[in-house]
């Protein structure tokens, strides 16, 4: 039943509406002033608030405030007397759902809530559409229990209603793409068009080209006009992946885009205006690149005005299971197969593993082993991994200092946790005194690295 809250401080008009809208089969509250108002809304929760404009101390308009607030999906109405339609106005701009001028027909206030409690069910569902679209795309699985993880997806909710550029920062792998086409679909562009482009994929020479599009005659081969990317995107959102890999020469041509959201094609005079909001990405330091001169420092603050950098899988182990099985289940699915599952070896393989190709490398393992399986049992030989035991963690060819770093520096803090641990016995509570972390660092690490499934050995 909704439920709704009636702000006025003439006794006879609230006692009137209050009564009129019991009858209509609704719950109501009832306020005489705008502060007993705001008191309610802060305990409460409406569907909608009705809400005369004109009021001693506390105003309809400041109620409006308190209520877009506390939940900006709450239809306001505001009653206003003949006279003070300006102020109504005023209200509107600031998030009214409707006004209403005194004297008025309750049945026209009945037919004005009712649209109300109308479009409240449509945000609501549009708000469950949403969520339904994160599973849909794998954004909740892939995201798993990680806290930098579930951090990460509570930005993206956040950034997605706005215009600002994002820049995603991370490893190959990490699943960039799919953030970006998140913001993209929880946007109010998301159904217009997304377009990829990598910017590492295509020569240097023809990226150009691709971007902004050529005039017929432009160079050698240009038999007919081409619209570029950003054509294409208009009104929508294209995603810039490994910006790091684009020529300077070529910035400056999209940092102009960005500043005064028009460009030229190559060969054409005339300036195309394009509403387009950039998403880019890249594994590179640009702060490095900065330095080296390799990319501009005022296009860099332009693209990252909401960085977000996602964390590679070995910093998030806890995924590892979680994202497995979520593969595991889309590719038998895909494959129209029998169910399928893990055995405990394959499942410590997994967790083990450098995984230095991130999720898109578990990804193809799992799709590989579902190929190779024959049973119900995915263990160890069907996955293919390239360690020689499940205790070795192999960091790939070419590795950066980093990554060198923090294996490393796995390697040095299970040599101590095992030697503390030797000291005292096995006490962990000793031994997380002695090491000065707290008890709950030391068992997540004493899980993270096997110590007790395995020897004391590193």
């Amino acid at each position: 039943m909704p439920c709704i809250l009636v702000v006025d401080d003439k006794d006879s008009m609230r006692n009137m509406l209050t009564a009129t809208l019991v009858e209509e089969g609704h719950r109501v509250d009832s306020a005489g002033n705008g502060q007993k108002a705001l008191d309610l809304i802060q305990n409460k929760s409406y569907d909608v608030v009705v809400t005369d404009l004109k009021m001693p101390d506390v105003d309809g308009l400041a109620v409006l405030d308190g209520v877009r607030e506390t939940d900006a999906d709450t239809s306001v109405i505001v009653m206003t007397a003949y006279g003070t339609i300006e102020d109504a106005v005023a209200a509107m701009k600031k998030g009214a759902y409707d006004f209403i001028t005194k004297p008025f027909d309750t049945e026209h206030l009945c037919v004005l809530i009712k649209r109300a409690l109308e479009n409240r069910r449509l945000l609501a569902e549009n708000s469950l559409l949403r969520e339904e679209l994160f599973a849909q795309e794998g954004f909740q699985d892939i995201i798993g229990k990680n806290p930098r993880m579930v951090e990460i997806c509570k930005l993206v909710q956040k950034v997605a209603g706005s215009e600002a550029s994002v820049l995603l920062n991370g490893e190959t792998g990490t699943g960039k793409e799919l953030f970006a086409k998140s913001i993209h679909l929880l946007s109010p562009r998301k159904d217009r068009p997304f377009i990829t482009l990598n910017c590492a994929a295509i020569p240097h020479e023809l990226l150009e080209n691709e971007l902004f599009g050529s005039e017929k005659g432009a160079f050698t081969g240009a038999h007919a006009r081409k619209m570029g990317k950003f054509e294409i995107a208009d009104t929508g959102t294209i995603f810039l992946d490994e910006i790091g890999d684009m020529e300077i020469s070529l910035q400056a041509k999209l940092l102009r885009v960005l500043q005064q959201k028009n460009f030229e094609r190559l060969g054409g005079t005339k300036s195309i205006d394009v509403d387009v909001r950039i998403i880019a990405a890249t594994n590179m330091d640009l702060t490095e690149q900065i330095k080296a001169k390799r990319f501009r420092e005022d296009l860099y603050y332009r693209l990252s005005v909401f960085p977000i950098t996602i964390p590679p899988l070995r910093e998030r182990p806890e995924d590892v299971r979680e994202l497995a099985e979520y593969f595991l289940a889309r590719y038998t699915r895909d494959k129209k197969g029998k169910p399928k599952s893990f055995s405990r070896d394959a499942i410590s393989l997994l967790e083990k593993y450098h995984w230095p190709g991130n999720v898109r490398e578990l990804e193809n393992t799992v799709e590989r082993a579902v190929i190779l399986v024959e049973g119900k049992k995915i263990t160890p030989e069907h996955l293919a991994i390239r360690i020689r035991t499940t205790d070795e963690i192999k960091l790939r060819e070419g590795a950066g200092l980093k990554e060198i770093g923090a294996h490393a520096q796995g390697r040095a803090e299970k040599a101590a946790i095992l030697r503390v641990l030797k000291e005292v016995r096995n006490n962990k509570r000793k031994a997380s005194k002695i090491l000065k972390i707290d008890y709950t660092t030391l068992f997540d690490k004493i899980r993270k690295y096997g110590i007790g499934k395995d020897d004391d050995s590193d």
